[in-house]
């Protein structure tokens, strides 16, 4: 199993249930008015649940959450040092 794509499909499919729309893989769902600030919180809630990671405030930058992409490469990060400690 490849990681990085198991978490591009449930990093997608959590986006199409919620927003009702497809993105592509690089899509700033942010910059194309998809999403508001509670939405944004409710990701970073499901990432931490579904991944089982710990988001800390210093990781909340929409750098990190802005498209599929951007989480998978957030998520893949955390799991790396979550697995390091």
């Amino acid at each position: 199993m490849d990681p990085m794509n198991d978490h591009k499909t449930a990093i997608r499919s959590f986006l199409a249930r919620r927003l009702r729309v497809e993105l592509a893989d690089g899509d700033d769902f942010f910059r194309l008015g998809f999403v508001n600030s509670l939405f944004a919180m409710q990701l970073v809630s499901w990432v931490e649940k579904k991944f089982a990671i710990t988001v800390k405030d210093e990781d909340l930058d929409i750098a990190n959450f802005h498209s599929i992409d951007a989480v998978n490469a957030f998520v893949l990060r955390k799991s790396v040092v979550t697995a390091d400690v």
